[in-house]
């Protein structure tokens, strides 16, 4: 708590210092704050306790992002808006090499040159509902500050630079159209000390000591294709650097405003404050999702706090309840209680007491054109063997599918997206509307489980998923037993449903997508005669009947 106060007189005491400087023009305005809307919910961790996960998304289980914005253009992998600043990096050296150096051509010159001229959202989101998505979301804005929707409090957005399109109205507008909740995702809170790195000049080579262009202000912009847009209401750069900012690795220790972060002015996070009611008002989604520990700005600013009550009170005032899902990560036992917690490309390993969710990617997070030359996206399945585990944990799976700089999918990310499809229309009934058994699974990929690190990032750590490798789903009176692979010699044996152990008597077994199947409960576990052909490819779902 002595950090957190701490943290909260320095946020005070630099208000006032900054908000005079290269912000005041924008960012006045938005002292003028949106309207937070009234209700049962108030702008406090207890208030916000008394969240209830909405049963639509309980029952939902899967759901595809679009994690596109202009650091898809490049198609360099992701962060690229801070990496091409980091002199020496695989993206400095692609971007000098693309586009020139980024005193010369910076991150806000790659906006002016994405334009989006391929995108087809009502195609897209056609092909994840027919892949088995049951929910939608864009990506709103990244770390890079650009607004990919019509907002009046931030003039560097989609519709009047890159693409010059409304992208989250076009997203929202398909996703209403294929009958799917749309969400969105907002990362726009972190600029302030991600954006850092374009402070920076060369310390070698020919453009040694010439700065960057994260300092350039809107008198820089006479005679440049940004004339009268100010680069400071991107970047944000008018402060001091924080602690260890030279260091290319110092984002993680700041991302929660600790460990010598520069911390934002009240003007910065009344700006981030009313982009985000803006952004829920006008395209009313019914999920959004915050890249942050707990809440946007928190410990430092109440903007987090604020927006969560706002979306949760438009929720009821829209829908007569609460039907909003609302996502963050790295959270305490009470905050919980408060949101649905969110795990980056990592699972638990236990059945969580409260509903949750894993958000991962087939490849890289932005698009990286090497994943699809060097055919390296995870393939099907393993995004199936991903979406069964997490399932029988109480948890739902948001799968980004990386788009290029125009707005497309390419053709290896195709065949993923066709697999999962194929997987569902057979296995389905598994998945949707389920809750989790008394255990979770059997199998040696259980023993060897990698523990979850910070926010996540246990992914791909453990033992392969193999035929003994059992997750279970219930639904009703019924048991689903999914086996992560096809038995040897067409014999199914399920440890946990011996005779007399976590099971009742089963009186019937059938394999999904086949017909019922001959078996026999022993003592040593269930035991069920597979068919000569399997239904589909990667995971195989046996009904049970009798063992709940």
């Amino acid at each position: 708590m002595k950090r957190r106060t701490l943290i909260k007189g320095l946020a005070t005491g630099l208000s006032s210092l900054y908000l005079s400087r290269a912000f005041s023009s924008s960012l006045l305005q938005a002292n003028l704050n949106a309207d937070i809307a009234s209700g049962p919910f108030k702008p406090d961790w207890d208030s916000l306790a008394q969240y209830q996960v909405p049963d639509w998304f309980r029952d939902a289980k899967f759901g595809i992002w679009a994690h596109w914005g202009p650091q898809c253009q490049p198609e360099r992998g992701d962060w690229y808006a801070r990496g091409m600043y980091q002199e020496g990096s695989d993206q400095y050296k692609y971007h000098v090499q693309k586009y020139g150096h980024p005193s010369k051509f910076g991150f806000k010159d790659v906006i002016n040159e994405w334009k989006a001229e391929n995108w087809n959202p009502d195609e897209l989101v056609g092909l994840y509902k027919q892949a088995g998505a049951k929910y939608f979301m864009a990506l709103a804005n990244h770390h890079d500050n650009f607004d990919l929707y019509d907002s009046k409090y931030q003039s560097w957005n989609s519709t009047k630079l890159g693409p010059k399109k409304d992208l989250i109205g076009g997203w929202a507008k398909a996703a209403k159209e294929h009958g799917l909740p749309f969400g969105v995702t907002v990362h726009a809170s972190h600029p302030w000390t991600w954006y850092e790195v374009a402070q920076r000049a060369d310390k070698s080579g020919p453009y040694a000591g010439i700065p960057y262009d994260g300092k350039l202000t809107k008198a820089d912009g006479a005679g440049k294709w940004w004339n009268g847009y100010d680069p400071q209401e991107l970047y944000a750069q008018n402060h001091a650097l924080s602690k260890d900012s030279l260091n290319d690795n110092s984002m993680g220790a700041h991302w929660d405003w600790g460990n010598g972060a520069s911390v934002p002015n009240k003007a910065y996070c009344d700006k981030f404050l009313n982009r985000t009611i803006e952004l829920i008002d006008k395209y009313g989604p019914e999920l959004i999702y915050f890249d942050d520990t707990a809440l946007p700005l928190w410990p430092v600013s109440d903007a987090g706090l604020k927006i969560a009550a706002h979306m949760y009170n438009t929720s009821i005032k829209k829908h007569g309840k609460l039907q909003a899902a609302l996502f963050a990560k790295v959270l305490n036992e009470q905050q919980r209680k408060c949101m649905i917690w969110d795990i980056e490309r990592g699972q638990s390993n236990q059945i969580e007491p409260l509903p949750w969710q894993t958000d991962t990617c087939i490849g890289a997070w932005h698009y990286d054109r090497r994943i699809f030359d060097n055919k390296h996206y995870k393939s099907a399945k393993t995004v199936i063997h991903t979406l069964v585990d997490i399932v029988s944990k109480n948890g739902n799976l948001l799968l980004n599918i990386p788009l290029r700089g125009d707005g497309t999918l390419d053709s290896e990310e195709r065949a993923v997206v066709d697999g999962i499809g194929a997987w569902m229309q057979v296995n389905s009934e598994a998945i949707y509307g389920t809750r989790p058994w008394r255990v979770f699974g059997e199998g040696p990929a259980t023993d060897s489980a990698a523990p979850i690190n910070a926010q996540g990032f246990n992914e791909g750590k453990g033992k392969p998923f193999g035929a003994e490798d059992i997750r279970f789903t219930t639904k009703g009176k019924t048991l689903y037993a999914t086996m992560l692979g096809w038995p040897a010699g067409n014999e199914a044996l399920i440890k946990k449903l011996a005779k007399g152990n976590e099971a009742g008597n089963i009186s019937s077994v059938s394999l999904l997508g086949n017909n019922k199947l001959s078996f026999e409960q022993t003592e040593a576990g269930l035991k069920v005669k597979m068919p000569e052909n399997a239904p589909c490819k990667d995971a195989f779902v046996l009904k049970i009947e009798g063992a709940i």
